[in-house]
Order: structure tokens, then sequence, then C-alpha cells
């Protein structure tokens, strides 16, 4: 009962069809295992309400909203509503991420860049907007944001490495301007994870089998040459959202398998 009394929004709760859990979904299910209250957005709210089953099938409590994070209104709703619902906010975890069209410099057009931007990095900046003055007058609180380990390295695409390099700066930033009201904000760097959007989608666009883009992406990772999964990047968020993390703030940690250590 890491988070008992503790009330958590998760942005991007739901997840996309697949084989295995999303890291949204995985991280909701494992902050109600701990005791904490969920307010479950996502933009396809029929998949958040799949997450509060799960969740209220296991005695936990849970609401689901339909929310789109590219709209303000939509961010400002998310607060209201988990105020209205629970009467505090201690936890924002912010997990939406997309990287659809993404292309190098002289092949990405404008519309998808936009998206990209829009939905990876403004959306976060819109989130904790609206949560950040409701911890401030609590003077606790703890923001999680779900960043990549593309951010550090050198990739094919350009509007995914660059919109998720923002969210580290935005993380920092807000963890230092933030600090003296005891509002914490950590990012988590994911790496090559097991996940339906990474894997199953992947396949799908490409007409491959679920196996081969598996199977490709194990021999990539040091760590015992096997991806992680969405639960690797739960027990994170966990640590950072519990008081075991009570004076960490402005960390980018990889959970990576060691991928994002390789020199050379």
């Amino acid at each position: 009962m890491r988070l008992e009394g503790k009330v958590a929004i998760v942005v991007g709760a739901g997840q996309t069809p697949g084989d295995t859990i999303g890291n949204g979904r995985a991280t909701a299910i494992l902050f109600a295992r701990e005791g904490a209250r969920v307010l479950l957005a996502d933009r396809r709210l029929d998949s958040a309400q799949e997450t509060e089953a799960m969740i209220r099938g296991e005695g936990g409590t849970a609401v689901a909203v339909e929310t789109d994070v590219t709209r303000e209104d939509d961010c400002r709703g998310i607060a209201a509503r988990c105020l209205s619902e629970f009467g505090r906010i201690d936890v924002l975890h912010n997990n939406v991420g997309i990287g659809d069209g993404d292309e190098g410099l002289l092949r990405l057009d404008l519309d998808v860049w936009r998206r990209i931007i829009d939905v990876n990095l403004t959306a976060m900046f819109l989130t904790c907007k609206y949560v950040v003055p409701q911890m401030r007058e609590q003077q606790s609180g703890s923001i999680i944001n779900i960043s990549s380990i593309a951010s550090l390295a050198a990739v094919s695409t350009l509007a995914y490495k660059v919109s998720k390099a923002g969210v580290n700066a935005l993380t920092q930033q807000l963890a230092m301007s933030n600090a003296r009201h005891g509002v914490r904000c950590n990012a988590i760097l994911p790496g090559l994870m097991n996940t339906p959007m990474a894997i199953d989608l992947w396949a799908e666009r490409r007409g491959v089998s679920r196996q081969e883009v598996a199977s490709a992406r194990d021999a990539m990772v040091p760590l015992r040459g096997r991806m992680g999964d969405a639960w690797d990047v739960a027990h994170a968020a966990l640590f950072l959202a519990s008081e075991e993390a009570r004076f960490v703030t402005g960390v980018l940690l990889p959970v990576d398998g060691g991928q994002s250590a390789k020199v050379g």
C-alpha cells in the first residue's frame, strides 16, 4: 500500500489493442493495487473503461473519463473532474505519446510534425498547467512524464525525438520552479518495450509477424537480450509517485536494460 490515501491521474490509461499490456494501463492498475484512487483519462473512453473494470475487479477505485489532451479545455477538465471525484491530486502520470508518420527532416510533413509535438509535448504542458495549482495548494505532489531514450539517442526520425527531448526539458524546468512548493517532477525514459503500441501496431504496419519484430528488438537490449515490458515502466512510476522518492526531483530515469549506456 505504497500509495495508500493518494489520488492519481493517469493520462493515457487505455491502450492500443494487442497481446500484451500497455504502459498506461499497467501503471494505472499498479497504482490502484498500491492503494491509490485513480482517474483514468484517455481519448478512447471504451479502452479507459476496460482499465477501470480491471481495477474495480481487483477491489480498487477508479473513474474513466474521455479526454483529448491536445484540447486545453479537456486538460482543464481532467483536474476539475479529479477534484470533484476525490478532493485532491497527489500524482499526475503523463503517458500519452505518438510517432505516427514521423520521418527524417527532408521527408517529414509539417502537419505530422505539429501533431506529434502537440500530443507528445504540448499536451504535457497543458495537463501540468491545470494540476500544478492544486499541488501547490497542497504543498505536495508528484508529476511523472513518460519520455523516451530516443530523446538522448541518435534516431532516424525527427519529430518524436525532438518532442521527447522537450519533455525532458519541461520536466526539469517544472521540477525547479515547483520545488519550494513540495511538488516533484521526474521523467521516465523507456527503452525497447514489449507493448502493443511498440510491437503489434508496428508489425501490422510493416506486414510482418509480431515475433519477427519482437526478436529484432530483443537483440538490441544488453540486459539478458530481452525487451522490458509495461510493468517495468509501471514499477519505476510507482517508486517516483511514492514517498520513497520524496527527495527525488528533476530526474530523467532510463528504464531500458542498459541500452542508453552503450557507447561506441
